[in-house]
């Protein structure tokens, strides 16, 4: 029996776009290879703010150098911050030698004013269409890296029954048992907790969660339940804050330095899965413009997305790798629950700083503890 036109056309579909897969993944290929080639030839790319312990970032240097051996990583100021990154490259507009930097890593609110000034060129990865599109810039100036959740940080020895979500911490079983990581007037860690606090009660992320989480932490106060104490995993320990609000990342990372003295859980707030993001780009005056592409193209592949997991930040790409099983299962172990990260919430850069100003306006006036 003949075939019927309608099935023949349905074939004929189906082959010419497994050809058009085809082709296109060969010229991807072929491009790749042309771009390895050119980082090559110019031999070097220098990267600043990268210390070695943050995010897993000295394992994802030697995965890059041991796939690209014939380029060199040069490391300028590992303990940078993210408007000294800035800096570097306007004081080295001129400048071609080792001290221009070629590419930068920066917090969220720096890559839309780096592209305002100016200071990084586009350029889109060949995986570009799997980071979420609400953490990069269109026209793929600047685009997220990596981030972490708000999570607790918390003693099991001491604290028997851990917090699932911020109004938990208002339980008298927690007396004197909860801080965040620094002065929420100068800190953004402390900031954004207080802004994922605000969130778990219903307001948007901005003006409306900086308010809200202000009433949540009077609140907290006034029961007793605030300790003004910089929190960190020595006083996590020490059982002077054995509740901590943190990024996920740090938390986990200090759970393995404490490794089991005491025991320690990280719990992400169920009603309220805020993320800090992080995000790459390319200097426009880059000494080495292959060579800051080649490693953005590594940075985003499988192997480089993994590498940031391993340090516990989770890579831009984390859902749809998730989906597609390329996560192995002994990373995701370490980590809380995937569908906790599956509904992270993340601010614009805006809603960051409405939020900042309600927090750091309104904290002595609306809470008045003084943190230390």
């Amino acid at each position: 029996m003949k075939k019927s036109t309608s099935s023949i056309v349905k074939a004929s579909l189906a082959a010419a776009l497994t050809l058009s897969t085809a082709m296109t993944s060969l010229a991807r290929a072929d491009a790749m290879a042309d771009l390895e080639a050119a980082a090559k030839a110019e031999g070097q790319l220098t990267v600043i703010a990268l210390p070695h312990d943050w995010c897993g970032y000295g394992g994802v240097i030697e995965g890059f150098k041991a796939k690209y051996p014939g380029i060199t990583v040069n490391e300028l100021n590992p303990d940078a911050g993210s408007a000294d990154e800035l800096e570097a490259i306007r004081a080295n507009k001129d400048n071609k030698g080792p001290q221009a930097p070629d590419v930068i890593d920066v917090g969220l609110a720096f890559g839309p004013q780096a592209k305002t000034e100016g200071l990084i060129q586009p350029y889109k990865v060949a995986t570009w269409a799997e980071i979420p599109d609400n953490v990069k810039d269109a026209d793929g100036s600047w685009y997220a890296d990596y981030y972490g959740v708000m999570a607790f940080g918390i003693n099991k020895d001491l604290v028997k029954t851990a917090p699932a979500d911020w109004a938990d911490l208002l339980k008298p079983e927690y007396a004197n048992s909860f801080a965040l990581t620094g002065d929420p007037r100068a800190s953004n860690q402390a900031i954004l907790a207080i802004m994922s606090a605000g969130m778990s009660r219903g307001a948007e992320p901005g003006t409306a969660s900086g308010e809200k989480g202000l009433e949540f932490f009077a609140e907290l106060n006034k029961a007793g339940n605030f300790v003004p104490v910089s929190g960190k995993s020595g006083t996590i320990a020490q059982g002077q804050t054995p509740i901590v609000a943190a990024w996920d990342y740090n938390l986990l990372a200090w759970r393995d330095s404490l490794n089991g003295n005491p025991p320690m859980d990280v719990v992400i707030p169920s009603s309220a899965s805020l993320a800090g993001v992080y995000v790459q780009a390319i200097s426009a005056y880059a000494p080495h413009p292959n060579a800051a592409k080649l490693w953005m193209e590594y940075l985003y592949s499988d192997e480089g997305q993994l590498g940031w997991l391993k340090g516990y930040c989770h890579p831009a790409r984390f859902n749809a790798m998730s989906a597609a099983g390329k996560i192995p299962a002994d990373l995701l172990a370490k980590l809380p629950p995937a569908d906790a990260y599956a509904k992270a919430v993340f601010p614009t850069v805006d809603q960051q700083s409405a939020n900042k100003a309600a927090v750091t306006g309104g904290w002595d006036k609306v809470v008045g503890a003084n943190v230390q």
